[in-house]
């Protein structure tokens, strides 16, 4: 059981730290002006959420793991994700 924890764990970083180089090359490409604004949101919003339940699955299975160094790792991420997607829905 905890070694499929943590290949799952490490194939979901894998693709977290895609999506992270994702963002920042459309985020580049917005500041050099080679798409608007709106475009870059409409690409961007779609990964949010995704991006939330992932990190937020690898905490809680670290939490039910009961790996505690690595839940307490990643808890500050998952918290701010949480509160960020909070913000957004306030602000809506």
């Amino acid at each position: 059981m905890e070694a499929v924890v943590f290949l799952f764990s490490l194939l979901d970083c894998c693709a977290l730290i895609f999506l992270w180089v994702y963002f920042i090359i459309t985020l580049s490409d917005l500041e050099c002006d080679y798409i608007n604004a709106s475009s870059c949101c409409s690409k961007l919003i779609k990964w949010v959420i995704p991006e939330l339940a992932d990190h937020t699955l690898v905490t809680v299975l670290m939490l039910i793991s009961l790996h505690w160094f690595i839940f307490l790792l990643n808890l500050p991420v998952a918290a701010w994700n949480i509160y960020r997607m909070i913000l957004a829905l306030i602000n809506d």
